[in-house]
Formats: structure tokens, C-alpha cells, sequence
């Protein structure tokens, strides 16, 4: 029996119609593509429901970011409908049909059972490789992955069609596997996350059964795709809900396995400063979300990565690595071993890196490298992490200060003295605190030749 079949022999659908006077869904909180997409799906004979994500998010008061139909049309058949639909996806065979910016997507029932033939694939251990056998509504139910997300809006009277005891857990604040949850996780490992993910998006508890196993299986997260999990932790920390993830990563075993430097060097950072810059980060991360303000993969990984950049930079610095050489060894070390497990993009990496070796320049006070690290590119990003790192320790307080005034008066705070700033050998090999700026060797300026040939008569 495939993992597949497990899941259609441990549940079995039964049909719960909720009215519309019993739950608070409006088509008013729809957008017009969506409701246009549903009305023509239904004007041609077929079946289309509003389902997944949005339903769960409407339901508890939330305003939903995408919107997602099911439908028995085949993607052919939907890409035959509308004109400004494109299909995409080999995994799962997708229709998504464009109105502006918007992108409604569209998908077919699929089955929950069968063996490995026609268009569905496992591997040995489950994982589901790819799955286009199309089935009922009843199949599609069973397949998704929480009962919070298997619940489906008709258009025609306005009622939630419930399979699964989905309406009762989302009313109790509970997220629960839909079959097995050992085999669901092995199915797709990254369900693991997705269950952090949407608890602290949610509120919700993760119930006991889909909770257990999670900790055994986190190792099945080093077989996913590195681009795939790098997608799935921008959903999880630029959402909004950064803080709750991270804890519920650490609760579940998930960190070791997704962070493996940074868990590692928040066990052994004894004072909890690290984790406790790590946490104010993520949490100012989610207030910015909250206003509606830009946030940065490159400085979220600049704070995710930090304590795993400074355990190695301190081991760099015991093993006698001068400071300047210890900083970039221990920048590309991470990023290396990171980008391995998720695969963050150059475009994010490299930024990351730059923040990181410009904070022992904040102790460097000279007016010309006051001017010039004031007109680096990256200055803002460096100087906002500067800030960051007082939640670690106050010993920054003095460069915070220092570095607010000579962005208001550059002239007044480049008069500094000679005598406030750091040599590098000064600053010592804390990791926390880092090291300055290795001394450069001035370059000797090569004069052009005398010409000493007689001037042209």
C-alpha cells in the first residue's frame, strides 16, 4: 500500500453543509477576479468553489492575501474558458487565471488514492514527487493537508461545505493533519514548517497527534528543495507573525535542522544575548510588517545568521586568524553552509555580508572614514543592525550615539579626537563586540619615468 492509499483508507469524507447564516463569509470580502472566475466556472457546468487558505482566514476574521478556486474542470478546460489564464506547474498542474496584478489560481479535484501510474509519483520514503489524478470534491478534501484548509465556499447558495471536521477545529483555534500524520510528513516534508507557519499566522495550537511527530522527522527537511524552503521562510518571517515562527521552530526541533550554526550557537551563547538580538530583530520585523513598511530578505538574514557568524568569527579569531581576515572567513563560512540547506540568493546574500563587516567600522573614528562609511550604500542597513545589537549589549550604546549625531551634524561628529577611536588589536577577539579594521598597507604611488631622451631639435 503507497502513502497515498494510507490517507484514503484512514479518512473517510462525510459531507457537513454549513449555512450561510452560520458562518461569517461575505462575497464582499472577495476580490472581483475571484467572484468572476467562480461565476463563469459555474455559467459553463462545472463545479467551482472558493477554497484553502482564504476560507480558513475569512473565518477567523482575517483579510486573505490570495484567493484559490477548486474545480472539476480540468486545467485545459479552465485555460479553454479564459483567455487571460496560463497553466503552469509539472507537480501539480496548475491554471492561473491574470486579471491586472491579481492571479486567481485554479485547480482541479484530485484523487486520493490510486498506485503510482498515470500522472502521480512517490519515491521510497513517501514524498510525493508529483500528482495530476483528478478526482472528486470528496478525494480533493482528503488530500490537502489540514482540516483548516480543506473547507470550500460555494457561490451558488453560500454555504461552507465541511469533509473533514475542518469548521469545528478552525472554531476551536486547532491545526490537525488531515490522515496519518507520520505519512503525511513523509509525503512532504516541508508540512512540517507549514504547520509552525501557520500556527503563529493563526493563533492556533498545533494538535498532539500532528505535533508528535514533528521533532523525529525534522531530518526528512535536509532531503527538501533548498529554493523551496528558502520560499517557505520568507512566508514564515515576513508575514508578520516572525517571533511565533522562530519559537515554534525551537519548540518543535525545527531550528537544528533549518538553522543548524544558529541553533547550535544560541545553545552555547550561555547569556542569551545572542538570542535575545535575534528575537528583538525578528520582532521589529513584524511591527514593520504590521506599518506597512518595507523589510529586507538580506537584513532578515543578517539577523537569522548573526549568531552562527559570530560563533565562527570567535573560533576564527582563537585560532590567532587576524581580525580583519577572521571577519570575512567567518562571512563566507556561513553563508556557504547556509546557502547548502536554503538557498539564499546571491542578490540577499551578499548585502547580508556587507552588514556584518561594516559594524566594527562604527568604532573606527578618523573623519575620512567617518565621511566614507557615511556614504557607503549599505550604510543604513549596517547602522540600523548597530541599534539592533544594543538588545545584545549596551557596550554599543556609545557608537549608536555617536553615529545618530554625525548623521544629523556630519561636521560636529567628524571633529572627534584621535584618541576615541580602536585599532583592531584594540578591540579584541570577543565575537560579539568584533574586530576594527585591518590595517592597510599604503600603497607606494609609482612615478612615471623621467624622460631624459634630448629634445627634438
Amino acid at each position: 500500500m503507497t502513502e497515498s492509499q494510507s490517507i484514503s483508507t484512514a479518512v473517510v469524507p462525510s459531507l457537513h453543509v454549513i449555512p450561510r447564516e452560520a458562518h461569517n463569509i461575505s462575497r464582499k470580502q472577495m476580490s472581483q477576479g475571484t467572484l468572476r472566475v467562480l461565476y463563469c466556472l459555474r455559467e459553463a457546468g462545472f463545479a467551482a468553489y472558493l477554497v484553502g487558505g482564504a476560507v480558513r482566514d475569512l473565518l477567523v476574521g482575517g483579510e486573505p492575501k490570495d484567493f484559490d478556486v477548486a474545480t472539476d474542470a480540468t486545467p485545459e478546460q479552465v485555460k479553454a474558458l479564459f483567455r487571460n489564464c496560463r497553466l503552469i506547474g509539472r507537480r501539480f498542474r496548475l491554471a492561473h487565471v491574470v486579471y491586472g496584478r491579481e492571479i486567481i489560481e485554479v485547480a482541479t479535484f484530485r484523487a486520493n488514492g490510486g498506485d503510482d501510474e498515470g500522472d502521480r509519483l512517490t519515491d521510497d520514503g513517501g514524498r510525493l514527487l508529483r500528482d495530476n489524478v483528478y478526482g472528486s470534491i470528496e478525494h480533493d478534501a482528503v488530500r490537502r493537508d489540514f482540516t483548516a484548509n480543506a473547507l470550500y465556499y460555494a457561490i451558488e447558495d453560500f454555504s461552507v461545505r465541511d469533509y473533514v471536521g475542518g469548521f469545528a477545529d478552525v472554531q476551536a483555534r486547532v491545526l490537525r493533519l488531515i490522515g496519518e500524520p507520520e505519512a503525511r510528513y513523509r509525503e512532504d516534508p516541508v508540512r512540517m514548517l507549514r504547520a509552525a507557519r501557520l500556527a503563529a499566522k493563526l493563533g492556533f495550537t498545533i494538535a498532539p497527534a500532528t505535533a508528535e511527530p514533528i521533532a523525529r522527522l525534522a531530518p526528512l527537511l535536509a532531503d527538501a528543495s533548498p529554493a523551496r524552503l528558502f520560499e517557505e521562510t520568507l512566508k514564515m518571517f515576513l508575514s508578520g507573525h516572525a517571533v511565533a515562527s522562530f519559537e515554534l521552530l525551537e519548540a518543535h526541533g525545527l531550528l537544528p535542522v533549518l538553522l543548524p550554526e544558529t541553533a547550535q550557537a544560541l545553545q552555547s551563547n550561555k547569556s542569551g544575548a545572542l538570542r535575545r538580538m535575534l528575537v528583538q530583530g525578528l520582532r521589529n520585523t513584524d511591527a514593520r510588517v504590521h506599518a506597512d513598511q518595507a523589510v529586507s530578505p538580506a537584513f532578515l538574514y543578517a539577523v537569522l545568521l548573526w549568531p552562527a557568524y559570530c560563533r565562527a568569527l570567535a573560533l576564527l579569531q582563537a585560532q590567532g586568524v587576524h581580525a580583519a581576515e577572521a571577519q570575512r572567513r567567518a562571512a563566507d563560512r556561513v553563508t556557504l553552509h547556509q546557502v547548502a540547506r536554503i538557498a539564499l540568493p546571491r542578490r540577499f546574500s551578499q548585502p547580508m555580508q556587507e552588514i556584518w563587516l561594516l559594524q566594527p567600522r562604527f568604532t573606527l573614528r578618523l573623519r575620512k572614514r567617518v565621511f566614507r562609511l557615511l556614504s557607503h550604500p549599505r550604510f543604513r542597513a549596517a547602522f540600523d543592525f548597530l541599534e539592533l545589537r544594543l538588545a545584545a549589549s549596551d557596550s554599543h550604546a556609545d557608537d549608536v550615539a555617536f553615529w545618530r549625531e554625525a548623521q544629523l551634524h556630519p561636521s560636529d561628529a567628524t571633529a572627534d579626537s584621535a584618541q576615541d577611536r580602536l585599532t583592531p588589536d584594540e578591540i579584541g577577539n570577543d565575537a560579539i563586540a568584533e574586530a576594527g579594521d585591518a590595517p592597510r598597507k599604503r600603497r607606494r604611488r609609482r612615478r612615471r619615468p623621467t624622460d631624459t631622451r634630448p629634445a627634438a631639435e
